[in-house]
């Protein structure tokens, strides 16, 4: 149950814009600026980025629909999957997995835009799932729901609503 209260049917973070439009317009257009607009790392390894912190922040609701996001542009779940699980072991860009060192990075081939930007997603995504499980949004388990929610976000990026309408549970 929700902390506040928050319409109803609307899973997680779309329950908190919902509820506050003025505050969502800002977020959604930071999440499709970082996500979903053109930019030397691809929109599936970003993705990728905002799952792996969600899933370390223990954030059901965003490391479901940005996994589903991820999975939807890679064309592979397996490596959604494996990244939450063991990202030093996944097949991904090497800058992805040492963006840490920044040195490392660049000798990779990262620009200061990648660095700058994996920093700012991963930075983001833990102030948007504090935001999700802070208020104690709903967050469904209907693995089909976030595949649908997966491939709107991947086609048609974030500035608009993933979920139109409620969601009910059953």
């Amino acid at each position: 149950m929700a902390h506040i209260e928050l319409p109803e049917g609307y899973p997680g973070i779309s329950g908190a814009f919902t509820y506050r439009p003025e505050t969502a317009k800002p977020m959604r257009e930071l999440a499709h600026v970082l996500l979903h607009e053109p930019n030397s790392l691809t929109a599936g390894e970003r993705e990728l980025i905002a799952t792996y912190v969600s899933s370390r922040n223990d954030c059901h609701f965003c490391q479901s629909s940005h996994g589903a996001a991820a999975a939807c542009h890679l064309g592979n779940a397996a490596v959604v999957e494996q990244v939450k699980t063991d990202f030093q072991v996944a097949p991904v860009s090497d800058k992805l997995v040492t963006a840490a060192d920044v040195e490392a990075a660049r000798k990779q081939g990262a620009t200061d835009t990648e660095i700058h930007d994996t920093v700012l997603i991963a930075a983001a995504f833990s102030m948007f799932n504090r935001y999700v499980d802070g208020l104690g949004t709903w967050q469904p388990r209907d693995p089909e729901m976030y595949a649908r929610m997966g491939r709107h976000l991947a086609d048609e990026g974030y500035k608009e609503p993933s979920i139109r309408q409620p969601v009910h549970a059953g």
